[in-house]
């Protein structure tokens, strides 16, 4: 079972794109509101404010799943491990809980920084290791290099997206994935058919969505600066939806809707699409 799926933390707060006091109110927010998985990354700019929030929360580290990312500016042999070191002194621990490649490398070629990603972890600067952005072909070329397992592929995932190739490689290499996006931006909030279901369970639209995610066997990063949003968020453990409601939602992902495309990430990889498989 992946990390991610025990100790509530299938379900984590993601911090981007918050910084200064309004990361800080919403941390503080999401610890309360049970939060114990904390995504952040090199990236987002944010780590040193993560690391005072949670320094000052009175949480013990040991309850908590603390995530961070290298950027893929740093897969270099002279920048890699001084950039992991700088986010363990700005996040104030001796080591991260999981640290992952936050994108693929521009031309493809993900060995070199899996290596530095595997040396970091032989340091003790972390204690699992995983991806995210990662193709199906490359979590099988990452699974057939590493002597370890990868803990986590963190990839945009939601149900105006289909992701059925990702969720067939998740099977067959053994990485589970991770959702980010999980709400598509806000734009689920705009399809009947989860508010007809959202108001048949009684729940809302965001925690119908975050479940028929989880129940594919994918955790959750969500972000949120409201107190009862980051509460529904977390709220989604006393419900199921059935097979019928689940199959219903699925016929969303033909809309192939992704947020983070290469418009906005020029490094991105190309994606799979069942069309390609």
């Amino acid at each position: 079972m992946s990390i991610y799926f025990t100790k509530n933390f299938q379900r984590a707060f993601g911090t981007f794109p918050l910084t200064g006091d309004a990361l800080r109110h919403a941390l503080e927010l999401a610890l309360d509101a049970g939060y114990r998985a904390i995504d952040t990354a090199q990236l987002y700019k944010n780590e040193q404010d993560v690391g005072a929030t949670l320094e000052t929360s009175g949480i013990p580290a040991d309850d908590l799943l603390l995530t961070t990312k290298v950027m893929h500016t740093h897969f270099t042999e002279s920048q890699f491990l001084d950039s992991v070191k700088r986010s363990l002194d700005h996040l104030k621990r001796d080591r991260v809980d999981v640290l992952l490649l936050h994108w693929p490398p521009a031309d493809g070629d993900v060995q070199p920084s899996l290596a530095l990603l595997r040396e970091a972890q032989l340091l003790g600067l972390t204690q699992h290791i995983g991806v995210s952005n990662y193709t199906a072909a490359m979590m099988r070329t990452a699974k057939a290099l590493l002597d370890v397992p990868l803990v986590v592929n963190q990839v945009e995932f939601h149900p105006l997206l289909n992701q059925s190739v990702l969720l067939a490689a998740a099977q067959e290499t053994g990485i589970p994935l991770s959702s980010y996006c999980s709400v598509a931006r806000g734009l689920v909030f705009q399809e009947q058919l989860l508010r007809d279901i959202a108001q048949k369970t009684g729940k809302t639209v965001a925690q119908v969505t975050l479940r028929w995610i989880l129940q594919q066997g994918v955790s959750v990063t969500t972000m949120s600066t409201s107190a009862a949003n980051l509460r529904n968020n977390y709220a989604i453990d006393d419900f199921t939806l059935s097979a019928e409601d689940m199959a219903t939602i699925d016929t969303l992902t033909h809309s192939c809707v992704r947020i983070v495309d290469s418009k906005k990430v020029p490094w991105a990889p190309v994606w799979d699409t069942p069309e390609r498989a």
